[in-house]
């Protein structure tokens, strides 16, 4: 678990940030801050068309059902890849943005690099269980955390992680109706974000982040039994995170000068000085 000011990467709380866990879904941050850039740079735009492949549309698990040569925007893709967690959908815009799941990995794991997550590895563009042969997706909470504090510098994340529930093929007789598996999202006062995972070898696991008053936290939990505990400690983490970024700006103040919205600063993950 890792709790961090978003704002300037400082270390609110900790406990085992550096042990190495299985992301599951949550790798799909990497997915959605790689095509973020890419959108960004010039090299796609959310509304091209992504041309569903045989391979995407055989991908189990949570998904939106694409069928073979069925045809979306890029962002109609990434809130199925946000909400839904839908495995189809990362391996189609994959596909799409690589030329292969292959190739996006290859990305993904030199995009880490750069950011300095020096523990993660990724071998999936989806974070379901290996299969036979293959490697699980490796990361920390503390690499976690620098992910969310990248992805955040970037005004669409918030677009795709906030919405909590959307139809997908919202022109079908039947539209497919889309429910985002972060259940702190409109519980949790100020939560917009991000990304949940789960299969049973990695358990529970949440990348949250919440703004109250101008300030935000990002909070890491991985690894609990059950969603319900990985609920709980995320907002048992995040909440205090808020109190302490808030009573820091207070005591920051000048007598009777407003603080307004905390300044901008290079995101490092600094440990607090208690930390062990």
């Amino acid at each position: 678990m890792i709790v961090v000011d978003a704002a300037t990467g400082q270390v609110l709380a900790e406990d085992h940030a550096d042990a190495n866990c299985y992301p599951a879904s949550v790798v799909k941050l990497m997915d959605l801050l790689i095509i973020l850039e890419k959108a960004e740079s010039g090299a796609l735009k959310f509304t091209d068309s992504v041309t569903v492949t045989a391979e995407a549309s055989r991908i189990g698990g949570s998904q939106v059902y694409l069928k073979e040569k069925e045809v979306f925007s890029i962002d109609e893709l990434l809130y199925a890849l946000m909400i839904q967690s839908a495995n189809d959908a990362a391996t189609a815009l994959a596909i799409q943005v690589a030329g292969s799941k292959e190739a996006f990995v290859e990305f993904m794991n030199k995009r880490a690099q750069a950011l300095g997550m020096k523990a993660t590895a990724y071998h999936s563009v989806h974070g379901l269980p290996p299969g036979k042969g293959q490697e699980h997706d490796v990361t920390t909470p503390r690499d976690m955390a620098a992910l969310s504090m990248e992805l955040l510098k970037h005004k669409d994340t918030l677009r795709y992680t906030s919405v909590r529930e959307r139809p997908f093929r919202p022109d079908a007789k039947e539209p497919f109706i889309m429910r985002n598996h972060d259940h702190l999202l409109g519980s949790f006062e100020g939560c917009d974000g991000l990304k949940t995972g789960y299969y049973r070898e990695a358990g529970y696991s949440i990348a949250a982040t919440a703004q109250r008053n101008g300030l935000r936290v990002i909070a890491i939990v991985m690894g609990s039994a059950t969603k319900e505990a990985r609920d709980s400690k995320a907002k048992e983490t995040a909440g205090p995170g808020l109190a302490t970024l808030a009573e820091k700006k207070q005591q920051a103040a000048p007598v009777g000068v407003s603080t307004g919205a905390p300044p901008t600063a290079v995101p490092v993950l600094v440990p607090p000085a208690h930390a062990k």
